[in-house]
């Protein structure tokens, strides 16, 4: 991976890490217009209580449009119902639909104390993009996941 090809560090609630990770949950819905195309690697952050990198997915496609177009096109992947959807989506006026694929749990996660041990960590709100240069420090706050991380880097991370 080079500084042009980003990946997604996405954060979501324990339960949907899960189910995106099992591949129950197939599409994740943001409140924004989310510019990746497609085969951007995506690096799941799973919030509190968990607080740890989980997996990677990678997106097959991005759908953006309003709140309804995109719940009619993806209500059955999106793992929530139509209140969950109604009360997050609640005054906004585009949507993105992120179809995932390719659910790869780590074999441990990375908890956020290790992150923040290994460099200067902080979880976004809704998502943001990682560099390749970020990503080193996640890839050596843990081995296990340095290797996976470590494709995605093109390069071998330091053990």
């Amino acid at each position: 991976m080079n500084d042009l090809e980003p990946a997604l560090l996405l954060s979501v609630h324990p339960r949907f890490a899960t189910a995106i990770l099992t591949g129950s949950k197939t599409v994740e819905v943001r409140r924004q217009r989310v510019a990746a195309p497609p085969g951007t690697t995506v690096v799941l952050y799973a919030t509190a209580p968990t607080m740890a990198l989980v997996g990677l997915a990678r997106i097959a496609a991005v759908n953006v449009g309003s709140p309804r177009e995109v719940w009619r096109a993806h209500r059955a992947q999106t793992g929530i119902s139509r209140k969950e959807f109604d009360e997050y989506m609640s005054g906004a006026t585009q949507a993105s639909g992120l179809t995932l694929e390719e659910p790869q749990p780590f074999e441990e996660p990375v908890p956020l104390s290790a992150l923040r041990a290994a460099g200067t960590f902080h979880p976004p709100q809704s998502y943001r993009y990682l560099t390749g240069e970020a990503l080193r420090p996640v890839a050596e706050a843990s081995p296990s996941t340095g290797a996976v991380l470590s494709g995605i880097l093109g390069e071998p991370v330091p053990a």
